[in-house]
């Protein structure tokens, strides 16, 4: 098979779709909070508490996915798993649609975040162990890069369109990607694995061994750079704004598209400078410095007109650029036998890790103000993520035709 054939296989166009889905909801639930909230009558002082409480049960979804989703993508293959959790966050959306009550709301949200948690995991595994390690690279920075198009997408249609309608448009995009599961393989490495019986018991003691359990641990600390930027700095875009004495109050979903935008520019730079150094470890390195440094660029800027807001927002999400590369590492650091467990948790504990460095940053906020606070918060989870990259192994050439002992 050549090298087209390899990355435009049905494989990657559907992780890929499957994942620009994924990420259109989890952006779109951002833009239209407070618009849904506001029509399901919620009052304005109880705002900011019913809305953390929605993101908490999306949030506790998609942790409790992440190990579900991963556990079975190990028992019964990658692809029911890509298709399970399509499934679920697609339908899940459309029954947001149509919501009535935040107890309902709040459900839903569970439900979608475990659905949300499978796709990505499943998808990079699945793609990682179908494609030859000289284009495994490629096939992953195709998923990460439409997944990032899902957040533009959701940014400025909820800004345009109806909370509600926007919720049936992410459904229907993900049941229509129904449609192309016929022609989608799975992957040889499972199939050879499943045939000797592996089960959830050995994927869990194999995964309670400390070395493996740290390895497990080092990759997510790696990725919480990245959600220290989309998860304090694009989340308190408008607050930043405010103390960096930005006059006009930027648009939330604008500053979502932009940021985004940068994401995918730093994924898609990230993928091909990971392939021409032939190299995880080292593009991931150039990338944890930018993100050490941009954040300090963007929190020292005052004074800024708008656009210059917007142009900073863009190089910081450029900085945290190296998703795909998180993804991939994780990919590649573990055997079959439980590739697809970690490769589906780790994404969704680096979102989780979101709770921890949040609440860093609040209690840092009333005595530091919010740009010391994040300014200190960014140093310290970048640092960490350094020193967990150091003691990595490098895995561009590894073959993933391996078990974990």
């Amino acid at each position: 098979m050549s090298a087209k054939q390899h990355l435009l296989s049905s494989a990657v166009i559907v992780a890929a779709l499957g994942y620009f889905v994924d990420v259109y909801d989890l952006v779109l639930f951002l833009v239209v909070k407070n618009p849904s909230l506001i029509d399901l009558g919620v009052a304005p002082d109880a705002m900011l508490e019913s809305g953390a409480f929605l993101l908490n049960c999306q949030n506790g979804g998609m942790l409790l996915g992440g190990l579900l989703w991963g556990l079975l993508g190990d028992k019964i293959g990658r692809t029911k798993v890509l298709f399970g959790s399509i499934v679920m966050y697609s339908v899940a959306n459309i029954c947001n649609a149509f919501v009535g009550s935040l107890d309902t709301y709040a459900a839903l949200r569970f439900i979608a975040g475990i659905g949300l948690a499978g796709e990505l995991g499943a998808g990079v595994t699945l793609v990682a162990e179908l494609m030859p390690a000289r284009l495994r690279g490629y096939g992953t920075t195709i998923i990460a890069c439409v997944g990032v198009f899902g957040a533009i997408a959701a940014g400025l249609v909820g800004d345009v369109l109806s909370w509600r309608l926007s919720y049936l448009i992410g459904g229907a995009l993900g049941l229509a990607l129904l449609f192309l599961r016929v022609s989608v393989a799975e992957s040889e490495l499972f199939k050879a694995v499943h045939a000797q019986g592996s089960s959830m018991r050995d994927v869990l003691r194999l995964m309670a061994r400390p070395r493996r359990l740290a390895r497990f641990f080092q990759c997510i600390l790696i990725g919480v750079p990245i959600w220290f930027i989309v998860g304090i700095l694009l989340a308190n875009s408008r607050d930043l704004a405010g103390a960096l004495g930005v006059v006009e109050v930027p648009k939330a979903g604008l500053c979502i598209a932009i940021c985004y935008f940068g994401l995918f520019v730093g994924d898609v730079i990230g993928g091909l400078l990971s392939q021409y150094l032939k190299s995880r470890k080292r593009p991931i390195a150039i990338y944890l410095s930018l993100c050490g440094v941009a954040p300090l660029w963007f929190l020292t800027r005052e004074q800024l007109s708008l656009s210059g807001f917007y142009t900073n927002l863009f190089l910081v999400g450029c900085a945290g650029g190296y998703w795909v590369l998180v993804v991939t590492l994780a990919a590649e650091q573990f055997g079959t036998n439980v590739r697809a467990t970690v490769t589906t948790s780790i994404p969704n504990f680096i979102r989780g890790a979101i709770v921890p460095v949040s609440a860093a940053f609040l209690a840092l906020r009333p005595t530091q103000g919010i740009l010391d606070s994040a300014m200190i918060v960014g140093a310290v989870v970048c640092v960490i993520a350094a020193v967990c990259l150091l003691t990595l192994e490098e895995t561009f050439s590894r073959d993933l035709d391996f078990l974990e002992g």
